[in-house]
């Protein structure tokens, strides 16, 4: 597919049901997922972040341009972006990165209304006209645009103003809606139901499942850092087992070839 059939298959996917959008974290990883059978992709900034040894949140616009534009066309799903805020602290700095992140090859991007620079939560004037921003740079070139709140990973475990941040994003025009930190079925049912829109919820260990998420009206279902974490789980504990018994630890697992194949060769 070309990019503009990309976007218009990632649009038409929050349409059509509910499907797993898992995020690769390097080229290898995207081909990976790609060779499954998955039908979208999406960046994690967890897992960028740490494949240049850097924490959540620590890189630059940059560098994740540079990710995006080797990420895309390492395969011929649509990729959405985890653009972070958008990397600017007005909106015609967000209007910038979601152009360039169109430019880049993204079919989808992202916008959250945590300022770490503040330590706190976008005050919610604010926080629409960053949306509105990044809304009218993305329908420049059909990309998809999600709004996130992110009350619940920072201990604001208010659901009446998260669903009011949520309506108002998508009054400002965001296609889909993300509330990270939330795994109650009723309350992410009624996320759904008051927003009415495409809501985007995330696969977490002891949380929802896929088939509850389908149940409550989740329309996309992400993995977010999960993969890159068990990636970069599996290296300290290979290593730690080398460290202490002199050996391979038997239990670790690989990639085989013939997984390595359907992925990697052309």
């Amino acid at each position: 597919m070309d990019l503009a059939a990309r976007r218009d298959r990632l649009r038409d996917l929050h349409r059509e049901g509910t499907f797993v959008i898992p995020n690769p974290f390097d080229r290898g990883s995207a081909r990976i997922l790609a060779s499954l059978g998955f039908e979208a992709l999406a960046t994690t900034s967890a897992g960028l972040a740490n494949s240049r040894g850097l924490m959540d949140m620590g890189i630059d616009r940059d560098v994740l341009l540079a990710h995006v534009a080797d990420l895309a066309p390492a395969t011929d799903l649509p990729l959405h972006v985890d653009s972070e805020r958008c990397f600017a602290d007005d909106p015609a700095g967000v209007a910038e990165t979601v152009r360039l992140l169109g430019e880049a090859g993204a079919s989808g991007c992202s916008i959250e209304d945590w300022d770490p620079a503040a330590d706190a939560i976008t005050p919610l004037p604010e926080a629409v006209a960053r949306v509105e921003a990044a809304v009218g740079a993305a329908a420049e070139n059909g990309m998809v645009l999600t709004a996130r709140c992110e009350h619940h990973l920072h201990g604001l475990d208010d659901l009446d103003a998260t669903i009011e941040r949520l309506v108002a994003y998508r009054d400002a025009g965001a296609e889909v809606v993300y509330a990270p930190g939330l795994f109650d079925a009723a309350q992410t049912a009624r996320i759904v139901a008051e927003t009415g829109t495409a809501v985007n919820c995330i696969l977490f260990p002891g949380g929802l499942s896929v088939a509850e998420m389908t149940e409550a009206g989740v329309r996309r279902v992400s993995l977010g850092s999960g993969l890159s974490s068990a990636a970069y789980g599996a290296v300290v504990q290979g290593a730690r087992h080398v460290i202490d018994h002199g050996v391979p630890d038997p239990d670790l697992p690989g990639l085989g070839h013939r997984d390595a194949q359907a992925a990697f060769s052309d």
